[in-house]
């Protein structure tokens, strides 16, 4: 596996699938936007099922930005990675911290590598896994808010 933080933009033509996808979970790991729209292909489909489809480098773009502009921390956590041939699938625990909340869901992933850039990434979860998360997330800040008060 590639040790997190590896630039691998410079030869993605060259390495395996499930570094590639390994890759890119790390660096939105890291907030780096760039680098992980350098991993993906100029016609990439992006979805999380349920929701539209991002069709192009540019839509694609378009959601991570969001994601870097409001998330203050994220986590892919890998549970396992399977690779065959240019398709990946991953069953992991993403991580998504907005402020003070932050919120652990369940995820599988289905990514498919073209040429050395992904072309597909479609993200299933369970919508009650993620609300509850949320809602979770938002209790626990709210507890940390009510006790840094009383210490006031």
């Amino acid at each position: 596996m590639t040790k997190p933080g590896t630039d691998l933009t410079a030869t993605t033509d060259s390495i395996a699938a499930s570094d590639l996808v390994t890759a890119f979970l790390d660096a939105l790991g890291r907030l780096d936007i760039d680098a992980a729209l350098a991993l993906l292909a100029e016609d990439i489909v992006y979805q999380n099922v349920s929701l539209p489809k991002a069709q192009g480098k540019e839509a694609v773009a378009k959601q991570l930005a969001l994601m870097g502009k409001y998330c203050t921390a994220f986590e892919a956590i890998n549970h396992r990675i399977v690779g065959d041939g240019n398709t990946v699938l991953t069953e992991r625990t993403d991580i998504i911290e907005v402020g003070k909340i932050r919120s652990e869901f369940w995820v599988c992933g289905t990514f498919e590598v073209r040429d050395g850039r992904i072309v597909l990434w479609r993200d299933y979860f369970d919508w009650a896994n993620l609300l509850g998360a949320a809602a979770k997330g938002a209790g626990k800040a709210l507890v940390g808010m009510a006790r840094n008060l009383r210490r006031k």
